[in-house]
């Protein structure tokens, strides 16, 4: 069982280690010309490496032997299913939990919580953002239930967004397309992916290849359009203050 569950282990390990020695090579660099940290800080940032050099690890381990698996499995059961509209709420759900899952999700609106100073809470975005992606699967389901092509939500998409960028403000327009890189993490690159692909193996007529793939543009797509929505609704609440202060202040003037 064990030996099981740790097959292939080493390769994983090589794997992480080969990805993170770069960027310690370039930590130690900055830390000897540059940064000049105190040997206290120093152990904190070895200790972080080790961390994450195990969490990776693990994850991706985790990832070959279960996580995977277990997606394409309840794809290909999803895709027996005789009422094939009920994937579509089923889809939002599954997009819904897997972006509010998503660990760069939770790093990202930290991020902004904090470079905001609170002006954008963290729930906020981070509903959002999963909304957005729960949109995006459910639109996968119904493509692959329909068999429609992918350009046909892809390109009007980004053409909304480059449309709806001139409506939100500069803030929320940084935050959408680092968002959209942001949520196609591991948990949607792996899961849903394998779910998706899953789905396409058994349904009649759907080609893994051709109708598999290309949910990863749409969840990309999803967080830029609703975090630039989100902009919109910002910029007019703001809006609708300073109209009030103008209003206020003409007020007591008079």
């Amino acid at each position: 069982m064990i030996a099981d569950v740790f097959h292939g282990f080493g390769t994983v390990l090589v794997d992480v280690a080969v990805a993170l020695i770069p960027l310690l090579v370039l930590f130690v660099l900055f830390q000897l010309f540059l940064l000049k940290l105190s040997w206290s800080k120093m152990k904190d940032i070895a200790v972080g490496f080790l961390l994450t050099f195990l969490g990776l690890s693990f994850f991706l381990q985790g990832v070959h032997i279960g996580f995977m698996p277990a997606g394409t499995m309840m794809g290909e059961k999803l895709a027996t299913i005789h009422h094939r509209w009920m994937l579509i709420p089923i889809g939002f759900v599954i997009g819904f939990v897997a972006i509010y899952a998503e660990p760069a999700v939770s790093v990202l609106t930290h991020q902004v919580e904090k470079a905001s100073g609170g002006y954008i809470p963290q729930k906020i975005l981070l509903y959002t953002l999963s909304f957005g992606v729960g949109i995006s699967i459910a639109l996968s389901m119904i493509r692959i239930i329909l068999g429609i092509p992918i350009w046909i939500f892809v390109v009007p998409g980004y053409i909304l967004a480059l449309i709806i960028v001139k409506y939100s403000s500069k803030t929320f327009t940084s935050i959408a397309f680092d968002s959209g890189g942001v949520a196609t993490g591991p948990m949607t690159a792996t899961f849903v992916l394998a779910l998706f692909v899953g789905i396409a193996t058994v349904m009649e007529g759907r080609d893994p290849l051709v109708d598999g793939f290309g949910m990863v543009a749409l969840v990309a797509l999803a967080p830029i359009l609703s975090v630039l929505v989100l902009g919109m609704i910002y910029k007019r609440k703001e809006q609708h203050q300073d109209d009030e202060g103008r209003s206020e202040a003409h007020y007591y003037d008079s």
